[in-house]
């Protein structure tokens, strides 16, 4: 009976740490459905109330890098946090379905990076910067430090006028 009871805690212990792992829907991170423009309307605006910027996470949910770049961020606390506190996030389609080629075109054609690439908005709408996510990996995976500072760089923070009076 022992016996039993050891294996039931066993398989119980394994499957746990399985369920949380699923929890991250990698097939539908990306939504080729949906109205972009009104979405990073909504993004936009959501930022102007939040202080904070718009980060636009551009790919699809064929690409590798996009889902790798998304697991990466979600399953670290120090930069989700980092993200959540500084950034809207909202991922733009570019798939066979969708490209939201007239979005990427008021975009600067950010594509030319491959993907996933990433657009920083100010909370206005304005486009700030551009990043090659390439610049951002170390390996088969991504660099957290080089993501950090990434988020940092382009955060409302770095950009306040009153951090550089003094220079």
């Amino acid at each position: 009976m022992m016996k039993y009871v050891w294996m039931l805690i066993l398989s119980v212990g394994f499957m746990i740490p399985a369920a949380s792992a699923q929890t991250l829907d990698l097939q539908h991170i990306y939504h080729p459905d949906a109205n972009a423009k009104a979405d990073i309307t909504a993004a936009v605006k959501q930022a102007a109330k939040e202080k904070k910027h718009v980060l636009l996470q551009i790919g699809g949910n064929w690409c590798i890098w996009c889902k790798r770049f998304y697991k990466f961020v979600e399953e670290d606390s120090t930069l989700k946090a980092a993200m959540e506190n500084n950034y809207v996030v909202y991922h733009l389609n570019y798939s066979k379905e969708n490209k939201n080629l007239p979005i990427l075109k008021e975009l600067g054609y950010p594509q030319r990076f491959g993907f996933p690439v990433f657009v920083v908005l100010d909370a206005n709408g304005n486009r700030l910067h551009t990043q090659n996510s390439g610049l951002l990996e170390s390996a088969d995976s991504y660099d957290p430090k080089k993501v950090a500072e990434f988020f940092k760089q382009w955060s409302p923070a770095a950009l306040l006028p009153s951090n550089y009076v003094n220079e």
